[in-house]
């Protein structure tokens, strides 16, 4: 199994041959999802007592599995928050998987955490962040939030003594993310939901929510969650004005910019982000809007002793890396894994090999593309934006449709191959949502999507 041969040999050659076609390849085929029990049927068990061979298996991937797959970068891919990786993470993908790096700690990883650092430098350049601050990444949005508000927690409980036995409280909004409510259940922490009407949170709305708090959900409280762009409608909270509040209140102020973080690479927008610069710690995607591949999230931190306090690990066989040879930065001790793999490498090559002017125009392209196809909507006699676009996302309806028309249509574009572009709920009405990420969209792409609306 671990054998040099020319199996091997054969099979490498075969992997590196799809690879390159693969990254080639600027329209993959927009494939579908099947039934188990269909997918079952036609390439049967695959896991056997005695293995059913490199080709067989590397086979029945090329022409079957891989086409019960949805591609998200697709450039008619629109739906959800696609993804459209540079050819240059990817390809540094490969070497960092083949390279077998531990990314957890300095001893270890030193040179790979290095890339890794680098580009986390200029993340947090984008922030604006104090100097001291910095971060790490991490497997995505959900790992970054939880890292967050768990080093949040746990300062909370080292300032409040007192309320360390409590149940701790978050304020964030409804238009937050998921993962926000997911991760506080995982913390056994309390949600105070402020209902945002689906716009914006503003900081008066924030100071009126704490000041209506009882004196007890007040002393349990220790973290405000703002969002710097929403998954559903692009919308950033008034971050300026949140910051302030959490300032004068003493809370943790966490920005949830899974999404949108990388809009503060562009000139264009950048404004809209004012007062991030003031947060206690701040979550990007990578493998969103800066063009890595899955799984690359990142959490920033103002101030990293906190997050080391929070989150590094003690144990017997880990007592060697407080020898001074493996002194350095420690990826471990500042979220919640401590086995991972070095997720930032293909960013930082990427990074390194097209330049951050590349990234800032890609970014803007996306922006470009959205207030495009919002134009578009707006001189469409059959269709009604419902309001601007924002970052990269348009929200529009078609008139007379019911949701039923929404679902149909996203069906019949997706079964015959042509594009994914899935309806979305807008103040409790249905409504067609594009989220434009990959630079390679074009206005004909649009054009062409917009005419199968009718």
């Amino acid at each position: 199994m671990h054998t040099i041969d020319m199996d091997l040999v054969e099979m490498t050659l075969d992997v590196m041959k799809y690879t390159i076609d693969r990254i080639s390849n600027v329209t993959p085929e927009l494939g579908s999802p099947k039934k188990e029990e269909d997918l079952l049927r036609i390439v049967g068990e695959t896991i056997t007592p005695e293995g059913i061979g490199g080709e067989n298996a590397f086979q029945l991937f090329r022409d079957v599995l891989v086409k019960a797959t949805v591609p998200i970068d697709h450039p008619r891919h629109l739906a959800f928050v696609p993804a459209a990786p540079t050819r240059a993470a990817i390809m540094f993908d490969l070497v960092t998987s083949a390279s077998s790096i531990h990314g957890a700690y300095w001893m270890e990883g030193a040179g790979g955490i290095f890339c890794e650092n680098q580009a986390m430098k200029w993340l947090v350049s984008l922030t604006k962040l104090p100097e001291g601050a910095f971060g790490v990444f991490t497997s995505g949005g959900t790992a970054a939030n939880l890292s967050a508000l768990v080093t949040a927690r746990e300062e909370w409980r080292e300032q409040k003594p007192e309320q360390a036995k409590e149940r701790a409280l978050l304020v964030t909004s409804t238009g937050a993310h998921s993962s926000i409510k997911s991760m506080a259940k995982v913390m056994d922490a309390d949600v105070h939901l402020i209902d945002s009407g689906e716009e914006f949170l503003s900081g008066e709305e924030l100071q009126k929510t704490i000041s209506n708090l009882s004196k007890k959900d007040r002393n349990r409280l220790f973290a405000v969650v703002a969002t710097g762009g929403t998954t559903n409608a692009g919308i950033i909270d008034d971050l300026k004005g949140i910051a302030e509040v959490c300032e004068n209140e003493n809370v943790w102020f966490h920005v949830d910019c899974a999404y949108g973080g990388g809009a503060l690479a562009a000139n264009s927008v950048r404004h809209l982000f004012d007062g991030i610069e003031k947060a206690d710690s701040i979550t990007i995607d990578p493998h969103k809007w800066l063009f890595s591949p899955y799984d690359c999230g990142a959490i920033i931190y103002k101030n990293l002793e906190l997050a080391k306090k929070a989150h590094s690990q003690k144990g017997a066989y880990l007592e060697i890396f407080k020898d001074e040879g493996a002194q350095g930065f420690n990826p471990a001790d500042y979220q919640i894994q401590l086995t991972r793999r070095l997720r930032g490498m293909p960013l930082w090559f990427s990074l390194a090999m097209h330049g951050t002017n590349k990234y800032k125009e890609a970014i803007e392209r996306g922006i470009e593309l959205a207030k495009i196809a919002a134009d578009k909507v707006e001189q469409n006699e059959n269709l009604e934006l419902m309001r601007p676009a924002s970052l990269s996302v348009v929200l529009f309806k078609r008139k007379g449709w019911t949701a039923e028309d929404y679902r149909d249509w996203t069906y019949r574009n997706h079964n015959s191959g042509f594009a994914l572009v899935t309806p979305s709920i807008w103040k409790e009405e249905s409504v067609v949502r594009f989220c434009f990420i990959n630079p390679d969209t074009t206005e004909k792409d649009i054009d062409e999507i917009l005419a199968t609306l009718g």
